[in-house]
Formats: C-alpha cells, sequence, structure tokens
C-alpha cells in the first residue's frame, strides 16, 4: 500500500490500520481515477471502521475470470458487521497478482484489512491487503455493489 497504514503508531499502540494518508491523498487523485473506481473510492462509508460498507472485516469468496479481461471478486459479509456482500467487476484487466502466491490456498486469503485504489495508466489499480495476502488488480475500471444477504433479509423482517 502507498498511502494506507497497516501498521501505524499511535502512542504506545502499534500495528493500528490507519487509512488517514490515503483518505488525505484522495481528493487530489480522485479525478483521475475511472468513473467506478471513484465513486468507490469516494464513498464516504468506504473507510468509516463503524460502517456497514467498509470493506475491513469482508472475507475474499471467491474470483471469477482470473486471467481473462473481465473479473469479478466476491466478499463475503460478516453477521456481525455487514448487511450485504460486496461484488467488485473489473473491466479491461491488465495484471491479477497474488502475493504472495500460493495455489494450494486458492482464494483463502484471509479477512480483508484495508484497500486501496489508485490511478494507473491502464485505468486505475486495486490493492486489496488481506490479512494472508494482497490481490491487486489492474484494470479499465470497477464496479463495486453491495448486495443483499440472508442476515440482511432477516434483520429488516425482524425490524416489522
Amino acid at each position: 500500500m502507498q498511502y494506507v497504514n497497516l501498521d501505524a503508531q499511535v502512542g504506545d499502540l502499534s500495528g493500528v490500520l490507519d487509512p488517514a494518508g490515503y483518505l488525505s491523498h484522495l481528493p487530489s487523485i480522485s479525478g483521475d481515477l475511472p468513473p467506478g473506481a471513484r465513486a468507490f473510492a469516494t464513498d464516504t462509508d468506504h473507510y468509516d471502521f463503524l460502517s456497514r460498507r467498509c470493506v475491513k472485516d469482508l472475507t475474499l469468496r471467491a474470483v471469477r475470470g482470473a486471467g481473462g479481461e473481465e473479473m469479478a471478486v466476491e466478499f463475503q459479509h460478516n453477521c456481525w458487521k455487514h448487511e450485504r456482500d460486496l461484488l467488485i467487476r473489473y473491466a479491461g484487466v491488465s495484471s491479477f497478482i497474488i502475493d504472495p502466491a500460493d495455489e494450494d490456498r486458492g482464494t483463502d486469503l484471509g479477512t480483508v484489512v484495508l484497500d486501496e485504489i489508485l490511478p494507473h495508466r491502464d485505468g486505475c489499480s486495486h490493492e486489496i491487503a488481506c490479512w494472508d495476502s494482497t490481490l491487486t488488480i489492474v484494470c479499465r475500471d470497477l464496479k463495486a455493489t453491495w448486495t443483499e444477504t440472508i442476515c440482511s433479509a432477516r434483520r429488516r423482517r425482524d425490524r416489522s
């Protein structure tokens, strides 16, 4: 990650997740991001750890179309925090890297820590840090969609 700090120091506490550097840099680069990437990166809930639409604590469920020009990455919610799953569709994919690579692991990269979307000559780069690995996709643009889950339908029904 270039701007998101995954190991910040706050007083005597180390290992703190801090997106502040990215959030302060985002206004100067958001105009250089493709429209879908810009909408996702600048969503006020994206880096709000208390928000139900924060990427932190999602779990990577599937990667579809890896190696192709069109890809989809599905993230599963945590019922204690999120009410929806996240689906990100990538168009014009020019690079897809899992680091460290481990073919036996598949998509089991651990829980999402944070992500960072930056302008790239091919459109944008989307780096997703998980506890066990990092997923980086370079593409022309992306579209992020939060989709309803059984948890959200049940909560809505229970509130009625």
